[in-house]
């Protein structure tokens, strides 16, 4: 979200906020350990946010808000105190961006997702991208101070100087905690609402208006604003309102299957009409919309490495005594080394862990890519971050444009077999986590520029937050994805498997698969083959258990990742992106569709990446993402006073973030009751209370759903308008 700021005062003229020679407590084990339990906190919270909804919000400025008022029951605290535990905290919510919108797809590509996969290449990713941002800091924070504001960096430093001064802005953010989370646990756990309204009207057959009524959407569309969240909206209202009846219309005359569909149009409801046609559509515009934002930003990225050249030939950043406190950076030795040591830590992974079967020199370019790609991007990204803020950081173009690269590499070498998609994949999740977390900590070393803190510090606190945060992102992402995990019983004669003939997109995974106990009583004790499937033209991509002594598949086994809780959008781009260039299986038609849809777009005006977002997210993100950007609308018209814009640290922001923080704790709470249903722990079924309170056609009405949401917007309304005290 971009803030806009009045020029600050020319570098040579700017004193920090606390002077130099200060001597006060910065780097405490307290401060330390409080960061890092914001960072496990916010990792979490990110985690679970952007699988559902495809997106994050940046956590410093709650972090710093709820340090300050943590601090104040434990004692006197400095500021510079205060700024190591934002700066230790906000590591979690980068790291999980760059985590959730690459690494799962591994599960849609066929792959197991492991831990370690994680988080060894979150610790890489996080620790380059720390690393290479280290030698910009003097160019792009100091000596281009009054020329990029920095935004998130600058609101984030007002809140620190605030409550040095006495300010208290940690009321709002935890009531928004308390009301998100009572009300996602109300809805999730205990059922007593649907989550989602849903009107699917007659008279338009294959369009679908429903809205997710979470307070994490809420909130996530007040902080971006209302024309962040109406263009985002538009792109639903044209894939699901137009596109989507309109294929519908024309192709329900077809008796047989359209590709990439595996059933006919005509027996296909508008989220099976979403999921075949709609989503390579906006697949292929948010591309377009990513690789164009990275276009635009070419001077920028000129800048930034004239600028890195410039910085290079003065000598760099150096740790001597000479200097002041607040322009000791670590060493450059430190940079290089770590640079290197990470880069044959990342070929010694692939090469002896996750990529044994591969050509050896694949590994060693793999590993080259991830350094130069990283290198490149975090550039890029801490340049662009100082212009438009983190939460704006395009981060998902570099990503793309990484892996087009490394897959046209990959092509030219001949490298297009199954294990190279997982190999591109992890090339481009590194560079994803590296661009990250750079433009967290451009952020974070900016608002230390502007409250005197000491540069090293915050630089060595970032790397703890990320091996914090890669321990719980790691854990969070195969924990969702198992909750959420489900069999259904399927009958598919697959007679060719039998006797080992190939079939076309099937591969044999585990040939002595037993189900959990429990799962599906009648056949928990048979033994199966575990298939994937990809790219087959009669099964829908997946897994299944083969039954080899019927010759049929009988239970299509659902994934979490990718099912409607945790739909992960981004994640699902990137497996379409890797399986289109390598394996040949993109359906071009609709890609280009989405693509000139992007262009036709940016001819009119208008800055595309929100609207291809939001035609590739499902209605019911981008609805409720709308109506949090209409609160904040009417909000601003309404207060006393005028229709002044809001800010990151206005009453409603900070409320918002509590919503977000709130129920995204909760959701978890709610993913890890539907993890014991699903492994066989507790029973099915067993916390929801509600329909048995309230009984069921209650609390499974739409209404019922948008009466409480209507309640939830107008407390958001309520303290939007509200000034803070």
């Amino acid at each position: 979200m971009t803030t806009k700021r009045p020029p600050s005062a020319p570098a040579k003229n700017f004193q920090p906020y606390v002077a130099s020679a200060a001597v006060m407590p910065e780097l405490t084990v307290r401060a330390v350990v409080l960061g890092i339990g914001f960072g496990i906190l916010f990792g979490a919270v990110s985690t679970y946010l952007g699988l559902r909804a495809g997106l994050t919000v940046s956590a410093s400025i709650p972090i710093a808000v709820l340090s300050i008022s943590l601090f104040k029951k434990l004692g006197r605290s400095s500021i510079l105190e205060n700024n190591i535990v934002q700066t230790t905290g906000s590591a979690g919510e980068s790291v999980a961006a760059g985590v959730i919108f690459t690494l799962p797809a591994m599960i849609f590509l066929g792959f197991p997702l492991e831990y370690s996969r994680i988080f060894l290449l979150a610790m890489i990713g996080g620790w380059l991208g720390i690393l290479f941002m280290i030698p910009l800091r003097r160019y792009l924070i100091v000596q281009e101070h009054g020329v990029l504001p920095f935004p998130e960096g600058a609101a984030c430093a007002d809140v620190l100087r605030a409550g040095e001064e006495g300010g208290n802005f940690a009321g709002r953010v935890f009531l928004g905690l308390a009301v998100g989370g009572v009300y996602k646990f109300l809805m999730d756990a205990l059922k007593f609402w649907p989550g989602t309204a849903t009107y699917d009207p007659r008279w338009l057959p294959g369009a679908s208006l429903r809205a997710d009524v979470t307070p994490e959407y809420l909130g996530v569309g007040y902080i971006i604003g209302p024309k962040i969240a109406g263009t985002m909206f538009a792109g639903g209202v044209l894939s699901w309102l137009v596109i989507a009846p309109a294929i519908k219309f024309f192709g329900g005359q077809f008796a047989g299957a359209i590709f990439p569909s595996t059933i006919p149009i005509a027996q296909m409801n508008a989220d099976q009409v979403w999921s075949a046609y709609i989503r390579p559509i906006g697949a292929g515009a948010v591309a377009a919309a990513g690789l164009i934002t990275l276009i635009r930003t070419l001077p920028t990225i000129v800048a930034a490495f004239r600028g890195v050249r410039t910085q290079g030939a003065a000598g760099g950043a150096i740790v001597s005594s000479a200097l002041p406190r607040t322009e000791r950076d670590l060493p450059q030795w430190i940079v290089l080394a770590g640079a290197a040591v990470l880069g044959v830590l990342m070929w010694a992974i692939l090469a002896f862990r996750y990529n044994t079967h591969a050509a050896w020199f694949s590994n060693v370019l793999s590993a080259l890519l991830v350094v130069l790609f990283g290198f490149f991007f975090v550039t890029v990204s801490s340049r662009i971050v100082g212009l438009i803020g983190n939460s704006s950081n395009p981060v998902s173009g570099m990503t793309i444009a990484t892996l087009v690269v490394t897959c046209l590499f990959f092509i030219a070498a001949g490298w297009t077999g199954h294990l190279y998609a997982a190999l591109a994949l992890s090339v481009g999740g590194t560079v994803a986590i590296a661009s990250a977390i750079a433009g967290a900590t451009s952020q974070d070393l900016k608002t230390g520029f502007l409250v005197g803190a000491t540069p090293w510090k915050q630089q060595v606190t970032l790397m703890v937050g990320v091996v914090a945060s890669v321990l719980v992102v790691g854990l969070t992402v195969p924990f969702l994805n198992v909750a959420y995990s489900s069999f259904q019983p399927q009958t598919i004669a697959m007679p060719a498997l039998a006797s080992h003939q190939p079939v076309n997109g099937v591969e044999i995974e585990n040939a002595n698969y037993s189900l959990p106990q429990g799962t599906l009583p009648a056949t928990a004790l048979r033994k199966y083959w575990e298939l994937n499937i990809i790219g087959s033209h009669t099964i829908p991509d997946g897994k299944y258990l083969y039954n080899p002594a019927s010759g049929n598949i009988e239970i299509q086994w659902v994934q979490g990742i990718g099912s409607q809780q945790v739909a992960a959008p981004q994640a699902r781009l990137m497996a379409t992106i890797i399986n289109g260039l390598l394996g040949h299986q993109l359906p071009w038609a609709l890609i280009l569709i989405g693509v000139f849809l992007v262009i036709g777009v940016e001819l009119l005006g208008v800055r595309s990446l929100a609207f291809a977002v939001g035609s590739y997210l499902g209605i019911g993100t981008t609805a409720t993402i709308f109506i949090g950007g209409a609160v904040r609308w009417l909000a601003e018209q309404s207060r006393p006073g005028g229709a002044e814009s809001d800010s990151e640290t206005s009453s409603g922001a900070l409320y918002s973030s509590g919503l977000i923080a709130g129920a995204a704790v909760f959701g978890l709470v709610a993913a890890a009751i539907s993890y014991l249903e699903a492994t066989g722990r507790i029973g099915h079924g067993q916390f929801a209370i509600g329909p048995r309170i309230i009984g069921s056609a209650l609390a499974t009405s739409s209404l019922s759903a948008l009466a409480l949401f209507v309640a939830l917007c107008a407390s958001l309304f309520w303290y939007g308008r509200k000034p803070l005290r």
